[in-house]
């Protein structure tokens, strides 16, 4: 069954396009979180034979709703993200949106 990806694409400095693979949304206090990584544009890892899943590097940025439902990916400061990636690791983030609504 194919799943579809939910991408988002930023353009870095230079002007290039990074497309990101939102892997998980997640809250912390009270706030909305997303979990991204980077998509490989040729779907390839680069190996010959290769079955094993490869590590990719992890972005968490803070999901901002900028209206008409539209939401904005803000980078986080250094030590929020050091705690994010250790609650994240942890699974230690609220799941349900409405938890936070209470």
């Amino acid at each position: 069954m194919d799943e579809e990806l939910d991408l988002v694409v930023f353009e870095d400095d230079e002007g290039n396009e990074i497309t990101m693979e939102v892997l998980d949304y997640f809250f912390y206090e009270g706030k909305e979180y997303a979990l991204l990584a980077e998509v490989d544009e040729d779907g390839e890892c680069g190996c010959d034979e290769c079955d094993e899943e490869h590590q990719r590097d992890a972005y968490i940025m803070e999901v901002v709703d900028v209206g008409d439902d539209q939401e904005e990916f803000v980078p986080v400061a250094e030590e929020l993200a050091d705690k994010l990636v250790e609650i994240v690791q942890n699974g230690l983030f609220e799941d349900d949106e409405d938890d936070e609504e209470e």
